[in-house]
């Protein structure tokens, strides 16, 4: 355990969503060696341990095991389910749905936005039923157990997602490219899209509007240690 309190623990999928907000800081050598990749500012404590349910887990229980935590945020890139949201938006759900169980839990918020984690990659279909079901106005996969964690233990939560593709918005087949360990297999999805001259736009697209999403989220995020 860590000697420094974490005022805030946020929680990601992937490092590339975090990067900005802990350049120049090492990750723990300890945790890298188990895919979670653990950073610690001065008010917070920044964790990404990988896409999906089992590793926000190992995610958030990596951060509370940092002791002190006083909020919880999950944060990363989600997908739009209306039109409401646009490519690289920054928005925050009032509400968390597990698209698995039907559980839903309110979050520190109190925005009117749901956010619904699913188990995989969200197709535009899959957007579509979320936002009938559920009235969804965005689809990640970890912020349920994120939620359910913090639950648990008594800690507030926020929801905080940076807007990576629109509800129309589709790369076909993008879930296929999900590792075993959570991880965005980029080197073969690359691969990939080189031989299909047709997804090339679509991929273009995909990265230039990620990228704006992270910045904006990155600025949110800063905000948010600072005012805590």
């Amino acid at each position: 355990m860590s000697n420094v309190s974490a005022r805030i623990a946020i929680v990601a999928a992937l490092p590339r969503e975090i990067a900005e907000l802990v350049r120049g800081v090492p990750a723990d050598a300890a945790l890298r060696r188990r895919g979670i990749f653990l950073y610690r500012l001065p008010n917070a404590v920044v964790v990404a341990a990988g896409m999906g349910a089992s590793r926000a887990q190992m995610a958030v229980e990596a951060a509370l095991a940092e002791g002190g935590v006083e909020l919880m945020i999950s944060a990363g890139l989600a997908g739009a389910c209306t039109p409401d949201l646009q490519a690289g938006d920054v928005a925050e759900a009032g509400i968390v749905v597990d698209g698995r169980s039907g559980t839903r839990y309110a979050t520190a918020h109190g925005s009117d936005l749901v956010l619904v984690s699913a188990a995989a990659i969200a197709s535009v279909r899959e957007k579509a039923r979320l936002s009938r079901n559920y009235l969804a106005t965005m689809v990640d996969m970890e912020a349920a157990t994120v939620a359910r964690l913090a639950a648990e233990k008594s800690v507030p939560f926020r929801a905080i997602k940076g807007i990576s593709d629109a509800h129309g918005f589709e790369l076909e087949g993008l879930s296929r490219f999900a590792g075993a360990n959570g991880e965005f297999r980029t080197a073969a999805f690359a691969l990939h899209t080189a031989v299909r001259p047709g997804t090339w736009g679509n991929a273009m697209q995909l990265g230039h509007n990620s990228k704006r999403a992270l910045a904006a989220l990155t600025a949110t995020l800063r905000q948010a240690i600072a005012q805590k």
